[in-house]
């Protein structure tokens, strides 16, 4: 079980981003305030803390700088608004793994999540595996039935984001920005080319076609042929 601690004062938000990470597998707990974090750290350890800096009764880099005092290895993603550089890189400084700018896009959220648990919990060693299908994540090779499968720096990238927000629809302008924030036009075109290039290969060596085109929105990697 991963456990997500989620602290957001916007309700709302909080509870869109609990309800796009949550799922088999993992639990998510909401914190509106300073207090009410470091109660739950108090309580037990996360896998992640998804952290955001404007709280109503402080900064968010107090709950950081108790977790870090503690001597805690949770990962820490930081939420911040555009103007907040300052206290980003203070973030950083102190031990935070990543952040993230307002406004975003929830599949991008979970792709930074998801990569801090695994250098967190893996250090460097990670592979994951779907039945026939073998991703090493350091080595940045895939492999079908042990084989491996010939793909292009970019073809894996796109593999590691799709298989990052598995199981969920991941937007064509999260992927676009993966590909160096290219404008509309090209990057549909040129998405379009990779993944076509992907799924041939993947399914040339053998491999279930898992990843599915989700009309008008983008593409999701199915866990389960």
């Amino acid at each position: 079980m991963m456990d997500l601690l989620i602290v957001e004062d916007e309700r709302s938000l909080a509870d869109d981003i609990k309800a796009y990470l949550d799922g088999p597998g993992t639990r998510c707990t909401i914190a509106g305030t300073v207090r009410e974090a470091l109660d739950h750290i108090l309580d037990k350890p996360f896998d992640c803390v998804v952290l955001d800096l404007t709280l109503p009764d402080g900064n968010g880099l107090e709950v950081l700088r108790a977790l870090k005092g503690m001597g805690r290895t949770d990962g820490v993603v930081i939420v911040s608004a555009k103007d907040a550089l300052d206290d980003r890189i203070e973030g950083l400084r102190i031990g935070a793994d990543d952040y993230i700018v307002k406004p975003f896009h929830l599949a991008e959220l979970a792709v930074r999540v998801q990569a801090t648990v695994r250098r967190a919990h893996f250090a460097g060693h990670d592979r994951l595996q779907f039945d026939e299908l073998e991703i090493d994540l350091p080595a940045q090779t895939a492999s079908v039935h042990g084989v491996p499968v010939p793909l292009t720096p970019t073809e894996f990238r796109l593999l590691r984001l799709l298989t990052a927000s598995r199981d969920r629809v991941l937007p064509r302008g999260v992927i676009a920005e993966h590909l160096g924030g290219l404008d509309d036009d090209r990057a549909q075109e040129l998405i379009y080319a990779h993944m076509k290039n992907l799924k041939r290969k993947l399914a040339e060596a053998g491999c279930a076609d898992r990843i599915r085109t989700v009309h008008g929105i983008g593409y999701r990697f199915n866990t389960q042929a």
